[in-house]
């Protein structure tokens, strides 16, 4: 199965010179699916989930390059999630256009503390749209994330004109990163899967955060154990706490 991020990744690879190298990372083979070493593959985990909100990932250049990148996670588990490059001096027709699609109320993400006050939402706010020609419906939320690192995502703020009409929904995350993969400088500042997840819980589908934050640390423990050159432990608290949020269905 290929989604937004996946395609997005080829395209990228498909204009490179040479080979990306991850910092840090293995020569040994990938899963295409997942990202991760063969022997330690998440494919047969995934779990995807029907979300009224959707996504948009703008990517730095060789984010979707990255094994560690967790754009990809919000994709495996969020349907309507769709990934564009990010370049200074032009932008997607497609991205333009998803953001003014009156289907989508779109929410730029960021922390409140650099843009002007009035512009700053700190909750889900429903309006009706036509689409059409149907009756009057409540808008989906878009959360339009800035997915780099955090130099990289104000500079793609502050030279991305296009943005600057979207309310910015700052938010305010309770508890630290548990993201183990790259570190920032700021305590404070939490990876980009965790990011949507607080998103969608703030757009009232606990259930879709939830999975998304237990996704998160199964890829994490895989990532590290196969790193470690360790086996991954199905049966430990991360799988089981995955396991226990998918529908009885899907189990």
């Amino acid at each position: 199965m290929t989604h937004a991020v996946s395609r997005l990744r080829a395209a990228r690879l498909a204009r490179s010179a040479k080979p990306f190298l991850a910092r840090g990372g293995s020569n040994a083979l990938r899963c295409p699916g997942c990202r991760l070493i063969l022997s330690h593959c998440l494919c047969a985990l995934r779990p995807t989930l029907a979300t009224r909100a959707g996504v948009c990932l703008i990517m730095c250049d060789t984010e979707p390059l990255k094994p560690s990148n967790t754009g990809w996670l919000i994709a495996d588990v969020v349907p309507d999630t769709a990934a564009f490059g990010w370049a200074r001096t032009e932008v997607d027709p497609a991205l333009l256009a998803m953001l003014a699609d009156p289907q989508w109320q779109p929410y730029l993400v960021f922390p409140g503390e650099f843009v002007a006050a009035e512009r700053v939402v700190t909750r889900i706010q429903s309006e009706l749209c036509v689409v059409d020609g149907r009756p009057p419906a409540s808008k989906r939320a878009l959360f339009v994330l800035l997915d780099a690192t955090w130099p990289e995502a104000r500079k793609m703020f502050r030279k991305s004109p296009y943005l600057d009409q979207l309310p910015v929904l700052s938010l305010q995350p309770e508890q630290l990163s548990r993201y183990r993969l790259r570190r920032s400088r700021r305590d404070n500042h939490i990876c980009t899967s965790e990011v949507a997840a607080l998103c969608l819980d703030l757009a009232g589908e606990p259930l879709a955060a939830q999975t998304l934050e237990a996704y998160l640390d199964v890829f994490t423990h895989h990532y590290l154990q196969a790193k470690n050159q360790l086996p991954a432990d199905l049966e430990g608290p991360v799988h089981q706490r995955l396991r226990g949020l998918r529908p009885a269905s899907t189990a």
